[in-house]
């Protein structure tokens, strides 16, 4: 890869998820704030409604280890938080990556404050205590259809969320690269003189996302 950044932006990889026949794209799940982007290995935590036991909510933190990206998957709820000032400072202050939320988070003025950086499919303020719990950490979690492994690789930025399963990461970020590459060379085409129409066509534009089933990398079983 180049030096353009570490981790290609998530439209590349989202593309490179495509060629490669990957689900990834964790649809509806957004940023906080602009121009927020972190990466890291998942560490996933997934919630369920609360029981005869009570609620459980954000004890896992003390697990989570430095350079993680939380993965919460509260079923895309909407009327309960399940992150908030509390998680905000402490993540921040231990090093870890970033939070993303299948559900929504509250008291974002702090993680503004702390630069903390937040995805979710929402805000809103009323406390999920009383109401989920903790079901498990570090399991498999299925959102959006995409199934993610403890250990994947989740890229967050300003675009959304997509994560890339940790055996295939070098394929996928190397693709990634040579698609921005390819943009690279057709803005620089048509910033020459080249139509926009040629500088796709030589480039191979419209298929850079597509699957191609005879790749010669192969998938490794999940």
């Amino acid at each position: 890869m180049t030096a353009r950044t570490v981790v290609p932006p998530t439209a590349s990889i989202s593309d490179a998820l495509d060629r490669l026949g990957l689900p990834g794209s964790l649809h509806g799940i957004g940023p906080l704030a602009p121009n927020q982007r972190a990466s890291g290995p998942v560490f996933t935590v997934r919630y369920a409604p609360v029981d005869e036991h009570g609620g459980t909510v954000g004890d896992f933190l003390d697990d989570v280890p430095e350079g993680a990206v939380v993965l919460i998957d509260n079923d895309g709820r909407t009327d309960c938080t399940v992150w908030g000032g509390i998680m905000s400072r402490l993540a921040s202050s231990r090093g870890v990556a970033a939070t993303v939320i299948n559900g929504v988070c509250r008291d974002t003025a702090i993680a503004l404050e702390t630069g903390y950086p937040l995805w979710s499919a929402g805000r809103f303020m009323r406390t999920g205590k009383d109401r989920v719990r903790i079901a498990a950490a570090q399991v498999d979690l299925v959102i959006d259809g995409v199934t993610i492994h403890p250990g994947d690789l989740l890229i967050g930025d300003d675009d959304g969320v997509v994560v890339v399963p940790a055996e295939r990461s070098s394929d996928v970020l190397a693709l990634a690269e040579q698609i921005e590459q390819v943009e690279d060379a057709i803005v620089a085409d048509v910033r020459a003189g080249m139509p926009l129409h040629r500088a796709r066509a030589v480039h191979g534009y419209h298929s850079l996302q597509t699957y191609q089933a005879d790749r010669t990398e192969t998938k490794e079983p999940r």
